[in-house]
């Protein structure tokens, strides 16, 4: 395994933990009562969409020539760093 593999494996494990997460708080949402779902819901959209953002930066890595690659990972951390941020961030705010 190259680096660059090894690299988007570590990512990926990241990102199924975020998903994970991402899930539990649709489930308390669906739960919540209704002025609760309303911030539930907003906090999720601003999430679905961090994480948008973070899957396409991944995807732009996989797709990156091997010379390519290490130039694209700072945008990556940024965005994976935001992402995760906000999920730690919604998960405490949310329990």
């Amino acid at each position: 395994m190259n680096q660059r593999d090894a690299y988007v494996q570590k990512l990926q494990a990241r990102w199924d933990q975020w998903k994970a997460d991402v899930d539990k708080l649709k489930a308390k949402a669906k739960e919540a009562d209704a002025d609760a779902r309303v911030e539930y819901e907003k906090e999720i959209e601003r999430l679905e969409q961090k994480k948008l953002r973070a899957e396409r930066k991944l995807e732009e890595l996989r797709n990156a020539s091997d010379d390519a690659w290490k130039d694209l990972m700072t945008g990556v951390e940024n965005a994976w760093k935001d992402l995760g941020d906000s999920v730690k961030l919604a998960a405490s705010r949310f329990n």
